[in-house]
């Protein structure tokens, strides 16, 4: 593992090939860890994904956010939709965490383009991601893969946010896999209505917590 910088809960790391800069957070007996796959060209520096991941720490996740471009292909705006892209450089961070916290379970957090690019990801490594949330995704752009998919996979959409929760309620309708949708009444797209944001965390947690906690155990048990 190649470790930029330290603090006592957060190590800058890099990841994959072209070792792209990320935040890794591993709590003391952590259950699992969550991947965040961002979106529309966020980066691990989101506010908002950084809020969500320090609340999953808190419930003893370990979290992983990662730049899915580097700074030269951020600044092609058509990268930022290229799908198979995304999902390449999801799966390399999967590998790199299989690797390098070999005891721990992985699940994938992805929101907007991130969520098509986490569900790829499942649908191409089965046996590696073991649980899935998309918030607000654009999980449509997954079409191709959803009857695939074999990790939970839990879908959360705004109530407010109509485009996006029809496309998400066509595709949940294809997946084969453990499933659930659950809308925030009354939020957009971004979550950013009083206690929207921390609704999608009570049941991102959740999900997360139940479908790692078991495969953890069963990797320490081997290990």
């Amino acid at each position: 593992m190649t470790v930029l910088s330290a603090s006592e809960d957060q190590r800058v790391v890099r990841v994959g090939a072209l070792e792209l800069e990320g935040l890794l957070s591993v709590p003391e007996g952590a259950t699992g860890l969550v991947i965040f796959a961002h979106g529309s060209g966020s980066s691990r520096l989101s506010p908002r994904n950084t809020y969500v991941a320090e609340r999953l720490q808190e419930v003893g996740l370990g979290t992983l956010l990662f730049d899915l471009l580097t700074e030269r292909e951020a600044d092609d705006r058509a990268n930022v939709f290229d799908i198979p892209l995304l999902a390449e450089r999801v799966e390399e961070a999967v590998r790199w965490a299989r690797q390098e916290l070999k005891s721990l379970s992985v699940g994938v957090f992805g929101s907007s383009t991130g969520a098509a690019a986490a569900l790829i990801a499942a649908a191409h490594m089965p046996g590696d991601v073991s649980a899935v949330v998309s918030r607000g995704g654009r999980v449509d752009l997954a079409a191709a893969v959803l009857h695939q998919v074999k990790a939970p996979a839990l879908f959360i959409v705004g109530g407010a946010d109509y485009t996006v929760l029809e496309l998400n309620e066509q595709a949940f309708r294809h997946l084969a896999c453990e499933k659930r949708l659950d809308i925030v009444p009354g939020a957009t797209h971004l979550f950013e209505e009083p206690g929207a944001l921390d609704e999608v965390i009570r049941s991102t947690a959740a999900w997360f917590t139940a479908h790692l906690r078991e495969k953890t155990d069963e990797r320490h048990e081997d290990f």
